[in-house]
């Protein structure tokens, strides 16, 4: 990804909502292993929980699947985050 800012990461879903995605922005606050940053995703959900937001406005839950070698295939957790979400985060 190089370095792609928080804007170059931005995504438009089909209702016009923008969003970021986890592994995305894991990237661009160069987080080096998912584990790793998904701990921080746990805290940052816990923040908007005292907060009085509901997480699953902020931090919805997605898969990818992606082909890797000799035909396997591996289903990766990812998130779907709000602007808030990702405040959260970094």
């Amino acid at each position: 990804m190089g370095n792609a800012s928080f804007e170059d990461i931005k995504r438009i879903d089909e209702n016009g909502i923008e969003y970021w995605e986890a592994r995305d922005l894991m990237k661009v606050l160069e987080y080096g292993k998912w584990e790793n940053f998904e701990k921080v995703i746990e805290k940052a959900k816990t923040a908007c929980t005292k907060s009085e937001q509901y997480i699953d406005d902020h931090f919805a839950d997605v898969s990818k699947v992606i082909k890797a070698g000799k035909g396997a295939v591996h289903t990766l957790n990812d998130y779907k985050l709000s602007k808030y979400a990702c405040y959260l985060i970094a």
